[in-house]
């Protein structure tokens, strides 16, 4: 059965900092129509720093949405025309003062495809330099660190929620694992 949807028009209904909303109407695989509402997103970047020990380093930030800090890998939206991994080269430094001699692309992941498009790129950083945090002044974050396994534990029974940080760990433990 042929399962694309094809857009006949599209409004957008909401212009803000981050997200664009859209209101489109489609042409549905039966020949019928509806609608479809999608948050367009610039798309973004998780890293996930690990140390030399073994050591994940990860943020703690205050999320709005959810009222609750949370425990995240460092990650950031894409600036106008950025490249993925220059953004995560980027929001390694920026959140963690860090920079990593080694990056290896992980893939990307759709965080939420029934509404928003946004694409996060995931990365693997290693060889790490320490350096200076240099935090957007909107942003306020706590620096920590633990081994590698304690984060798939936190995963696997429910401490870390962020869809993003589950991901990333997980792949990134996978080739660690892979190159023992």
């Amino acid at each position: 059965m042929e399962l694309t949807e094809k857009k006949i028009n599209s409004t957008e209904i909401f212009d803000g900092v981050a997200i664009h909303l859209y209101k489109d109407e489609v042409l549905l695989p039966n020949g019928k129509e509806g609608i479809r509402e999608i948050i367009r997103h610039p798309g973004a970047v998780c890293v996930l720093p690990v140390t030399d020990t073994g050591d994940v380093i990860f943020v703690n930030q205050f999320r709005y949405a959810f009222n609750k800090v949370t425990l995240e890998a460092p990650a950031g939206k894409l600036d106008a025309g950025e490249i993925p991994l220059d953004a995560a080269k980027r929001e390694l430094r920026e959140e963690t003062g860090l920079s990593a001699n080694k990056i290896v692309y992980l893939g990307e992941m759709y965080t939420t495809p029934a509404l928003i498009d946004e694409i996060i790129h995931l990365y693997l950083a290693t060889d790490l330099v320490n350096g200076e945090q240099d935090l957007d002044e909107d942003e306020f974050i706590n620096v920590i660190s633990m081994p590698l396994t304690d984060a798939v534990e936190k995963v696997m029974n429910g401490e870390i929620k962020d869809s993003k940080t589950q991901t990333v760990i997980l792949k990134a433990e996978k080739i660690l694992q892979g190159r023992k």
